[in-house]
């Protein structure tokens, strides 16, 4: 069943997200880094632009979940994107750049731009730049979030308002 309406909403945008991921993934593969993964990104960038930073900062940086961050960081250090190095507090990890990243940055760089450029083609395609809907959406979603909005649904059916 396909629907351009609310219904199915979380599966049509995993799905928009996956096509979006697996094509810059596949870049990837064009570009000779099998294993780079597109969550490993924001990351990079934000170790490129700050320096070394806590898994707890990058997190914040990037609007991801401690635990999200320590596991992308994980599997970036499997690839040897990243390092953990103790911190000033014996329990903080600071994560930095390992040399191999690092000669790999202009060739991100490049292909980071030619997302961007792809994305604002794409946008213009479309009737409403879609990075501004989903700024807005995420705003409506942090005024009342839609665990809230589902309750007040289910309230408002149980009670026939």
């Amino acid at each position: 069943m396909t629907s351009s309406g609310p219904e199915l909403l979380g599966t049509r945008l995993r799905h928009l997200l996956d096509q979006l991921d697996a094509a810059v993934g596949q870049v990837y593969a064009d570009l000779g880094l099998p294993g780079f993964r597109v969550r490993f990104t924001p990351i990079i960038r934000v170790l490129a632009a700050a320096g070394p930073s806590s898994i707890r900062d990058l997190a914040e940086a990037i609007g991801v979940t401690h635990s999200a961050a320590s596991q992308t960081v994980a599997q970036m250090v499997k690839e040897d994107l990243v390092v953990r190095v103790p911190g000033d507090d014996a329990r903080q990890r600071i994560v930095r750049l390992t040399p191999k990243a690092q000669r790999l940055l202009p060739m991100l760089e490049s292909e980071w731009e030619a997302t961007k450029a792809a994305a604002t083609a794409l946008e213009a395609e479309l009737p409403f730049p879609l990075s501004h809907l989903i700024d807005e959406t995420l705003a409506a979603l942090g005024r009342r979030s839609m665990h809230r909005r589902i309750s007040d649904a289910l309230s408002e059916r149980s009670t026939g308002k």
